[in-house]
């Protein structure tokens, strides 16, 4: 008596996908062998697709019959076991050399004739055109998805999928927890081992339910998709999905990632001031040490004999770093006539800066017009794959860059005003500054205001950064309608600024 296999097959080994398909052909193959008083031996089953060869169980099953342990086979349709030239071929060669002796469908009827072989080689042949199709048809629609700039996968961390509209939108409770590592990175206080165990305190949870690890944090970094565009098969389209950072940030974290190997977090100075102040006569740094319970600055003298020979105690250094940084006090008053200024300026300002966002967006239009003409190029084959590839990466972020300098212009209508506002306010902070026992704060708000610090035997000496040297060179005596620009001659300044934007429009 003939003895068969049963086998069964499902194109994805996806749980959630055709989850009947396999029960219900086991069913059917089962009754249509109790119909047909058919002796089966045993039954395989297959979650993989026929596309290609190399199905494991498939093959195992054919090297059974070629062994003479099997007779014949049972399936549902020539289509469960072949739909590629390889494994279709294989089947008719087999029954050729007379390993195969029969072949039983329910939905198709085989004979083991020239004519039967032929008719399955139809079968076969057809299957083959179905995937072959279906594969094409799917190419096209991932092109329409890519030319209307959606996200052709499963969304990435911080994002999820919105399957009736078949695009991505911001995860309410991940998205703020992408902008806040972004933002820290920036910092340059993490590495990236650091920065993994910060966003797994957050309860942040990456791809599969899983926390996020190092390099799955490091690819999340590099992702473009989070500025707006992403990256398919090494070419970059511009996405319809909202983005979660600005490219100015983005592109900050990759010049920390591609300039710093490693990322230590600094420690904390052992003296307050070392690593600020620099010797006037041989430019050594200038170090401490404690000698008898106090601390005592001096030249470290590494480089060529230094006739310095006098040591600065910290009390003393410290009384004229105070009074540096009051140097640049601006008082209450004075700070509320400026910004008053300030807001006046911005009104007038508000056409002008009107104007330069309209020429932004029309050279907008001219890029995506740039980018249509190199789209026909490349259809008409006068540039390579590569070179299109770049010079479209090249348009697409350029394209970005106007657009986030047009956001930036309508959202403040003049890029000076908040530098400004913060530099007044950056001032009237410095005497409360000066007056606190912290001295780290005090390190930093002169970083801020001055460089060059250099100490001349036991006189430290500052040159202040503009514009707060003017407010250091007046000594209490500020002229601030005279002296900081804030009347209306000023907007022959802030024109230039506006002309240097129109030219490269960054804010």
């Amino acid at each position: 008596m003939p003895k068969y296999y049963i086998y069964a097959r499902k194109s994805t080994d996806d749980e959630d996908r055709q989850i009947l398909s396999i029960e219900s052909q086991i069913n059917e193959l089962r009754e249509y062998a109790k119909k047909e008083n058919l002796f089966v031996m045993e039954e395989f089953v297959e979650a993989k697709t026929a596309k290609a060869p190399g199905r494991a169980i498939f093959n195992f099953m054919l090297k059974q019959i070629e062994a003479g342990v099997a007779d014949g086979i049972l399936a549902w349709h020539p289509d469960r076991l072949a739909r590629n030239s390889v494994d279709g071929g294989k089947i008719i060669y087999l029954i050729d050399v007379g390993k195969i002796g029969d072949l039983r469908f329910p939905t198709y009827r085989f004979d083991n004739s020239a004519q039967g072989k032929f008719m399955l080689s139809i079968a076969f042949g057809q299957s083959k055109y179905y995937i072959d199709n279906l594969s094409e048809n799917v190419r096209r629609g991932l092109r329409e998805k890519l030319r209307r700039g959606e996200w052709p996968g499963i969304a990435p961390v911080g994002y999820l999928n919105d399957y009736k509209l078949h695009t991505i939108y911001p995860d309410p409770e991940k998205a703020p927890f992408i902008r806040k590592m972004f933002e820290l990175y920036t910092s340059e206080n993490y590495t990236l081992e650091s920065m993994t165990q910060e966003v797994n305190r957050w309860g942040l949870i990456g791809g599969r339910g899983k926390p996020v690890c190092k390099a799955q944090l490091a690819r999340m970094l590099r992702n473009p998709i989070y500025y707006g565009v992403f990256k398919y098969r090494s070419e970059l389209y511009e996405g319809s999905h909202p983005p979660l950072i600005s490219k100015k940030l983005f592109d900050k974290v990759q010049c920390i990632l591609d300039n710093r190997l490693r990322n230590h977090k600094p420690a904390e100075p052992k003296y307050a001031f070392t690593g600020l102040i620099r010797c006037e006569y041989c430019g050594c740094a200038i170090t401490a040490e404690v000698q008898k319970g106090h601390i005592y600055y001096h030249c470290t003298k590494k480089k060529l004999p230094c006739p310095s020979k006098k040591f600065l105690r910290e009390e003393a250094l410290l009384s004229q770093i105070n009074k540096a940084i009051e140097k640049v006090y601006i008082d209450d008053e004075t700070k509320d006539k400026m910004l008053n200024r300030l807001d006046e300026l911005f009104s007038e300002e508000s056409k002008a800066s009107f104007s330069l966002s309209q020429e932004v967006k029309d050279k907008v239009k001219e890029f995506d017009a740039k980018i249509e003409r190199l789209i026909d190029i490349f259809i008409e084959r006068q540039i390579t794959q590569e070179e299109y590839t770049k010079r479209k990466a090249r348009l697409l972020n350029e394209k970005k860059d106007l657009e986030e300098s047009l956001k930036e212009i309508e959202k403040n209508s003049g890029g000076w005003l908040e530098p400004s506002k913060n530099f007044i306010s950056t001032c009237n902070k410095a005497r409360s500054v000066a007056w606190q026992e912290i001295l780290s704060p005090k390190k930093d708000f002169l970083k801020i205001c001055g460089s060059n610090f250099v100490l001349k035997d036991v006189t430290l000496c500052v040159s202040y950064k503009k514009p707060f040297e003017f407010v250091a060179e007046s000594q209490g005596c500020l002229d601030w309608r005279g002296r900081w620009d804030l009347n209306p001659r000023s907007l022959d300044r802030q024109s230039r600024a506006l002309n240097q934007a129109k030219r490269r429009p960054q804010i």
